[in-house]
């Protein structure tokens, strides 16, 4: 017989009690499935978890851990269904289908919101991820071919040139 846990009971349904962690994480899954229909839910944890130590370790320190380029990728793959290359593939972070997709993060110290691409890149797709001061996430996808202004091999793209997209 389970153990039950009794200030975690929340009612018994069906000849079993179902716990307030056990809805909690139903719940959970709903929301998951509404704000990321096509994405990586396996990666929401390690999102949540990434974040939430770059907000906290601020808030108490100051400083800045160097991690927001890992919170951008995870941010794509649980958003858009990116899949991720291999730590230091050359080219691009991820495929999106057959597209090669370059992800950029915008961190929340940054002065000015917008990225620097290397165009010489193997990319297809470009995703902008930016976090805010609120450590609020957000994205951006372009087709490179609409990327603006795509002259030289470095261009600076801003934030606000972007689509709106999530």
């Amino acid at each position: 017989m389970d153990s039950i846990n009794w200030d975690d009971r929340a009612f018994y349904d069906d000849g079993e009690w179902v716990t307030w962690s056990e809805i909690d994480e139903y719940l959970r899954q709903q929301e998951w499935d509404a704000k990321y229909p096509n994405g990586d839910r396996s990666m929401i944890p390690y999102f949540d978890d990434l974040i939430s130590l770059a907000e906290q370790y601020h808030l108490e320190t100051g400083r800045h851990l160097n991690l927001y380029g890992d919170i951008g990728e995870l941010f794509g793959a649980m958003t858009y269904g990116i899949k991720l290359n291999k730590n230091y593939a050359q080219g691009a972070d991820g495929r999106l289908g057959n597209d090669h997709v370059e992800i950029k993060t915008i961190t929340p110290f940054k002065r000015k919101d917008e990225v620097v691409i290397d165009l010489s890149g193997n990319f297809s797709k470009l995703l902008v991820v930016k976090i805010n001061e609120e450590f609020e996430v957000s994205g951006r996808m372009i087709d490179r071919k609409d990327i603006p202004g795509r002259k030289g091999r470095y261009l600076r793209v801003k934030w606000s040139d972007l689509p709106m997209t999530s």
